[in-house]
């Protein structure tokens, strides 16, 4: 019922804008050493936990994808208003009490400038200042930790390179999109010639799900630098295969693998770049993922198609 209450707001008048999330205090919610057991009473305390920052997004990106898709310049308003409010006491800036907290940033950041770069032309100058500002310092604190906690380098990585990439795009920030650049790189290093990530294989029963998940920044990241390469190629190829056929991926991981019910939505995003389109039929008509910039259908100004 929240989500449809939130995506209701996109034909509404604009609500006022909650107050700034400043400090957010995150819980993991895995049982297991391969982080393949989740707790539900720990994944609800996380999203109670979460809840302002991720309705903030839905909000934003709600009204930017509507923007984009039809034009009202009230939903670009809106977007833009809330943006903003956030943007002057510099949300989000706090205190980051566990790694839980950074992935929540991490996934907050580059949502925002992906939903941010449908609307930037609807921007005053003094918005674009106070907001883009506020993206550079949080792609800032997330470069920051990254690299002072060069530990896993995982999906959550392949995330924090696409929140930073987002972020470089719509500021013209050149630093942002080098650390980008630099994070898809040794990602691409990291895919195995039969396509598949060692680090997502460790994940057990969830080594299929986390390898559509690493996937999902990997293919906006290549499309906004508008690269092609045949790591990802592997690498999305593997994860969409084994959807239909885990066996393989079961062998690899030691694990029945959890099957979701069809191909992610971010599919989309790789068809309309990859020089071969992997899909048989159309993509979702709710492919929504407030984290890549809302409605998946809706190419993002900040990639490049080719189809």
């Amino acid at each position: 019922m929240l989500l449809l209450a939130i995506a209701s707001r996109s034909a509404m008048a604009c609500e006022a804008p909650p107050p700034p999330v400043r400090d957010i205090d995150a819980n993991r919610y895995y049982t297991d050493a391969r982080s393949s057991v989740i707790d539900p009473v720990l994944k609800t305390r996380n999203e109670a936990a979460v809840r302002p920052v991720n309705d903030f997004l839905e909000v934003v990106a709600r009204r930017a994808s509507a923007w984009q898709r039809r034009g009202d310049v009230a939903d670009a308003h809106c977007a833009l208003n809330w943006l903003e409010a956030w943007a002057r006491p510099g949300a989000m800036l706090g205190t980051m009490t566990t790694p839980q907290s950074y992935y929540t940033r991490k996934w907050t950041l580059g949502g925002m400038a992906l939903s941010y770069a449908r609307v930037r032309d609807a921007a005053t100058p003094a918005q674009r200042q106070a907001i883009e500002g506020w993206f550079g310092r949080l792609a800032d604190a997330t470069i920051a930790h990254s690299d002072a906690h060069k530990g896993v380098r995982n999906n959550h990585y392949y995330w924090e390179g696409l929140a930073v990439t987002a972020a470089g795009a719509v500021t013209g920030e050149q630093r942002y999109l080098a650390w980008g650049r630099k994070v898809f790189g040794d990602a691409m290093r990291q895919v195995q010639p039969d396509g598949s990530l060692p680090l997502e294989l460790a994940r057990a029963g969830k080594a299929l799900h986390y390898h559509l998940y690493a996937a999902a920044p990997l293919v906006m990241m290549a499309s906004i630098f508008d690269v092609q390469h045949p790591a990802l190629e592997r690498l999305v190829r593997y994860a969409v295969d084994g959807i239909a056929d885990p066996a393989r991926i079961e062998r690899a991981a030691g694990a029945p693998q959890e099957l979701p019910a069809r191909i992610p939505g971010w599919i989309a995003i790789y068809d309309r770049h990859a020089p071969r389109p992997l899909s048989v039929g159309p993509p979702p008509g709710d492919n929504w993922d407030a984290r890549m910039g809302g409605d998946r259908n809706l190419a993002n100004p900040l990639e490049h198609p080719v189809r």
